[in-house]
C-alpha cells in the first residue's frame, strides 16, 4: 500500500479525472495497442513463412537424401543378388571360382558406390574377396554373419557400421544369406560401402553453417552425421529427438527439435527409406533460418517503439495515473494472494493431525466416505488397516509425554512413508492409533501393506522397557470390503468396526503382530 505522502497525491489525482482525460488516456493506450499488435502479427507472419519456406526446403532435401541411400543400398543388393545366384548355382570350385573372383573385382571397379565384394563360408573364412588376396581371419564374430546364422529368411541385411579389417575403413555392410541345396547355412554374401561415400555426397548440400544431415539404422544406430565426427559413427541416437519423433509419426516428419549430440535447436525433416531399414534427417539451425527475419523485426521494432515514446512523451501526465492505479491493483492483488495463501494454510490445519502431520480424522472420515462409494460402484476392493502402538500407555509412563509425543510422530512417518501409491492414505484416528486407507487392494495386498509397515515400525528400533519386544511395536487389523459379499452392509462405519474388531484379535493375541488380509477374513466378522 502507499505511504502517507503519496495518499493525497493519488486521491488529488483520481479527483481531477474527468471524461475528456480518460478518453485521451484509453485513445493513446489504443493508438499503442494497435502498434504493437500490427508490429507483432506482420512479425508472426513473417516468421511462420520463413519457417514454412525451410521446412519445405528441407522436406524435399530428405526424400532426395533418401532416394539416393535407396539407390545406393539398392545397387549393392543387387549385385549381392547376383553373387548369390551364382554361388548357389555354380559353386565355389575350379573354373566358376576364378569366374566369380573375376565377376566381384569387375563388379567394385563398376559401382561407385561399391567398397568391397565378399563371400563367406559357413565357418566365416572368407572364399572370395574382390581385393587382390585373402585374409587369414574369420569374421563369425561380425553382427552381420551372426544374424544370417541365426535367420534363415533370405532378405538383404543392412548391418551396423565397422571398420573393415583389412583397409580400416568406416564401412556399412550390406549382405544376403548362402545356402545350401537343403536350405541349411552355407555362409554370406557380403558388399560394403565406403562411409567416406557419404561424406562426399552430403558435404554437396548447402545445410547451412550448424545445420546437420544424418543417415541412421532403424534401431538409432549412427552411419554417418554432418558435420563428420567419426567418433559418431556406430553410436546409439535413438534416444534422441529423431528417433523419438519417428516411433510416434511414422515413416516421415518434419519439427523443430533440440538435438542430444550438442544441444541447438533445429528444423529437422527426416523420411524412412520405403525398403530399408534406414533414416535419413536433414535439418537447419532455428538460429540461422529466422536470422535474417530477426534482422528486419528489430528494424521494425525500433521504428514502432520511437512512435510509441513519442505517444508515451505526449500523454505521460495520463500514463503517470495510469502507473499509480496499476501499481494500487497490484498490491490488492497481492493482499488477496495472502488471503489465498492463509486460506490454504488454515485448509491444511483442518485436515492434517498437528502433532504428527499426517491427515487427521476428519480427512480420512471424508475420504473413506468417497472411496467406499466409489468402491460400491465400480465393484472394487477396499481395505483398510488399523494400527495401535503397543503398550503405548506404559511407554509414556516410563519415558514421558514428551517422548510419547516423538514417539507418535516417528511412527506415523515410518506409516506415511510405507505407503507407496498417491491414492492411499494414512491417518491418525487417535491417540496411538492409525488407520490407513487403500482403494483398489484385495486382502493379500493389503495385508503385505500392513507387514510392510510394521516391520518399518520396528526398524525405528525405539526402545521400550515396557513391551516384550524391546522396541515399541503395532498390531494391526485388516479388512478388506469386497463388492457382492457384503460390503453395503453396514456401509463405511461397518470397515471401520470390523477392522478395530481384527485390531483387537491381534492385540490379544501377543501383540505386534497383523490380523486379516485374507479372503475369509473379508467375507466376514472377526470372531
Amino acid at each position: 500500500m502507499p505511504d502517507q505522502s503519496t495518499a493525497p497525491e493519488i486521491s488529488r489525482l483520481t479527483a481531477e479525472k474527468r471524461p475528456a482525460v480518460r478518453n485521451a488516456v484509453l485513445f493513446v493506450v489504443a493508438l499503442c495497442l494497435l502498434l504493437l499488435t500490427i508490429q507483432v502479427w506482420d512479425g508472426w507472419r513473417a516468421r511462420q513463412e520463413r519457417l514454412a519456406e525451410v521446412a519445405v526446403a528441407t522436406t524435399n532435401m530428405s526424400h532426395a537424401l533418401a532416394a539416393q541411400a535407396e539407390s545406393a543400398v539398392r545397387v549393392v543388393d543387387t549385385v549381392l543378388a547376383g553373387v548369390v545366384e551364382r554361388v548357389e548355382t555354380d559353386g565355389t570350385d575350379g573354373d566358376a571360382r576364378a569366374r566369380l573372383q573375376l565377376h566381384l573385382k569387375n563388379m567394385v571397379t563398376r559401382v561407385d558406390e561399391l567398397h568391397g565384394l565378399f563371400v563367406f563360408g559357413e565357418d566365416g573364412h572368407w572364399l572370395m574377396t574382390s581385393q587382390d588376396r585373402i585374409p587369414l581371419y574369420t569374421v563369425d564374430d561380425r553382427e552381420y554373419f551372426q544374424y544370417h546364422r541365426k535367420n534363415p529368411d533370405r532378405f538383404v541385411h543392412v548391418g551396423k557400421p565397422v571398420r573393415s579389417r583389412s583397409s580400416s575403413d568406416w564401412v556399412l555392410p550390406i549382405s544376403r544369406r548362402l545356402n545350401n541345396p537343403d536350405g541349411s547355412f552355407a555362409g554370406v554374401a557380403l558388399g560394403t560401402i565406403r562411409i567416406e561415400y557419404f561424406s562426399t555426397l552430403y558435404e554437396s548440400f548447402d545445410v547451412g553453417d550448424a545445420g546437420v544431415i544424418m543417415l541412421t539404422l532403424d534401431d538409432g544406430t549412427m552411419i554417418y552425421r554432418l558435420p563428420h565426427s567419426a567418433k559418431l559413427i556406430g553410436a546409439d541416437v535413438s534416444t534422441g529427438p529423431v528417433h523419438q519423433m519417428y516411433q510416434r509419426t511414422g515413416p516421415a516428419g518434419t519439427a523443430m527439435l533440440r538435438s542430444k549430440i550438442d544441444g541447438i535447436e533445429r528444423l529437422y525433416s527426416y523420411r524412412h527409406l520405403e525398403t530399408y531399414p534406414l533414416i535419413v534427417a536433414t535439418a537447419q539451425s532455428k538460429k540461422e533460418i529466422l536470422e535474417k527475419w530477426l534482422k528486419s523485426m528489430l528494424a521494425q521494432a525500433a521504428v514502432t517503439c520511437v512512435a510509441i515514446l513519442l505517444l508515451l512523451y505526449f500523454g505521460r501526465r495520463l500514463v503517470r495515473q495510469i502507473v499509480i492505479r496499476d501499481h494500487l491493483e497490484h498490491e490488492l492483488l497481492q493482499a488477496r494472494e495472502l488471503l489465498q495463501e492463509h486460506n490454504r494454510a488454515l485448509t491444511v490445519l483442518a485436515d492434517h493431525d498437528s502433532l504428527t502431520g499426517i491427515a487427521n480424522r476428519r480427512r480420512f472420515e471424508e475420504a473413506l466416505a468417497h472411496e467406499f462409494a466409489r468402491a460400491a460402484r465400480s465393484n472394487a476392493p477396499l481395505s483398510l488397516l488399523m494400527f495401535d502402538v503397543d503398550y503405548f500407555k506404559r511407554y509414556n509412563d516410563t519415558y514421558g509425554h514428551v517422548a510419547g509425543d516423538a514417539c507418535l510422530r516417528q511412527v506415523a512417518q515410518a506409516l506415511e512413508d510405507s505407503l507407496v501409491r498417491p491414492a492411499d492414505l494414512a491417518a491418525r484416528f487417535g491417540g496411538e492409533e492409525f488407520v490407513a486407507l487403500l482403494p483398489d487392494t484385495d486382502p493379500a495386498g493389503a495385508r503385505m501393506v500392513a507387514e510392510r509397515i510394521r516391520q518399518a515400525v520396528m526398524a525405528l528400533a525405539i526402545p521400550h522397557a515396557g513391551n516384550g519386544a524391546g522396541v515399541v511395536t503395532v498390531s494391526v487389523g485388516v479388512h478388506t470390503g469386497i463388492a457382492g459379499a457384503g460390503m453395503a452392509e453396514g456401509g463405511a462405519t461397518a470397515l471401520v468396526e470390523r477392522a478395530d474388531a481384527l485390531l483387537y484379535q491381534a492385540k490379544q493375541s501377543g501383540r505386534n503382530q497383523v490380523c486379516g488380509g485374507d479372503l475369509a477374513a473379508s467375507r466376514s466378522d472377526p470372531p
